[in-house]
């Protein structure tokens, strides 16, 4: 899997969210639900998201944003949890995917980013380019396999 890079002065909008109380919003996390979402993060898509998802949390503000569905989490995209710079990871649930979560939990982050004052976005090790050059242009890197993760510890089976 490629590395990918997103140009954030060249992004599409975002989905305004006008009420955070609202279903089906996305919104940055609260440091007061950090275990409740990296318990959720660590049940749903393994303990390596669930450590960058804390990561995420250690910044401040925190680089955590989640998709609820009335007050049941749906999904989550975190930013400078591998390294600065770096979008990842992002998950939805299986039954919620194609609902447009993903696509508003990354143009939340990217645009986020882009506040902060980044030119432009890593994604690391993209499962789905095609999903990532439609939501936000991104481009795949050259030789970026196996990019940043090289060398990661990995339990023995995964």
């Amino acid at each position: 899997m490629a590395d990918l890079l997103v140009k954030l002065y060249d992004l599409p909008p975002s989905a305004a969210q006008p009420d955070p109380q609202l279903p089906g919003t996305i919104r940055r996390a609260f440091a007061a639900e950090r275990r409740l979402i990296c318990d959720w993060v660590a049940t749903a898509f393994g303990s390596g998201w669930a450590s960058e998802c804390e990561a995420a949390f250690a910044r401040s503000p925190a680089t955590c944003f989640i998709a609820r569905d009335a007050y049941e989490l749906v999904g989550f995209a975190c930013y400078d949890a591998t390294a600065p710079g770096m979008f990842g990871p992002m998950g939805v649930r299986p039954q919620d995917r194609k609902r447009g979560f993903g696509r508003a939990l990354l143009l939340a982050s990217l645009h986020d980013m882009s506040v902060r004052g980044y030119a432009y976005a890593v994604i690391g090790g993209a499962s789905s380019l095609k999903f990532y050059q439609q939501a936000a242009g991104a481009t795949e890197i050259p030789d970026s396999t196996p990019g940043f993760y090289r060398g990661m510890l990995r339990l023995r089976g995964t």
